[in-house]
């Protein structure tokens, strides 16, 4: 089996008011992005790694990361695009150009604290179910509220889910319905679909239904200053 993990690292990360990309700020000593790379090379499952990342920082990556940590997996560094399911793209492209895979796990490599065992889940949920993405139930109550913030609904919390990643795919249905979107770019605006993630351009454009695979809730999204605080803490208690 080929299983080839694209790690998106080509975020500016505008929300933590820093000059440092929040995907190369330092997180137990080590980028954050080398953190998500570590568990990538740790893993049974990934057979190679494909870093998607801004042409800026390309030779960093490279040099100060890859090298410097001889992560044997990451095969290559491509540049992202303008918005995230761009530099999906890209990385797509260099699966295919590098004659495909079977399964595809697309991970935020401003997700650090991902595990080997996490990983191993959803390989064993997509090979069944060709789609299986990491998430947890949520623990607060979800409202959903109209335009101008006045509350719509109220789902039932038990069937609320936060999604993280990875977000793995069988490579043909991922590669299928990335090509359908590609297509159809030019009206997602006038349509009112804002892609947000892998599972909403399956979801989307090809129909197929998405699995949930229950992940942990350590595994966060380093967004704002704080997130750096509580991954600190997460991984002294791990240690």
């Amino acid at each position: 089996m080929k299983n080839t993990a694209i790690v998106l690292a080509a975020g500016s990360g505008k929300r933590m008011n820093s000059d440092i990309k929040k995907q190369y700020m330092m997180l137990a000593g080590k980028p954050v992005l080398y953190h998500s790379l570590k568990a990538m090379e740790e893993s049974d499952v990934i057979t190679d790694v494909v870093v998607v990342t801004s042409e800026e920082d390309k030779d960093y990556v490279l040099t100060d990361i890859v090298n410097k940590h001889k992560f044997t997996k990451v095969r290559d560094i491509v540049t992202g695009g303008k918005e995230r399911y761009h530099s999906v793209m890209n990385g797509l492209d260099k699966i295919t150009e590098k004659g495909g895979a079977d399964y595809v796990f697309i991970h935020d490599g401003a997700r650090p604290l991902i595990t080997p065992d996490i990983i191993s889940r959803l390989y064993d949920d997509v090979r069944v179910n060709e789609t299986a993405i990491a998430a947890v139930k949520s623990k607060d109550t979800v409202k959903i509220a109209s335009p101008s913030d006045i509350v719509v609904s109220t789902p039932n919390r038990s069937l609320v889910w936060i999604i993280q990643t990875p977000q793995v795919f069988s490579y043909s249905l991922i590669k299928e319905a990335y090509d359908v979107l590609k297509e159809e770019e030019c009206g997602l605006p006038c349509s009112g679909i804002n892609v947000t993630d892998d599972a909403m351009v399956v979801e989307t454009f090809s129909g197929h239904k998405v699995k949930l695979t229950e992940a942990s809730y350590e595994n966060i999204k380093i967004t704002t200053p704080e997130d750096l605080d509580i991954a600190e803490l997460i991984i002294k208690r791990r240690q």
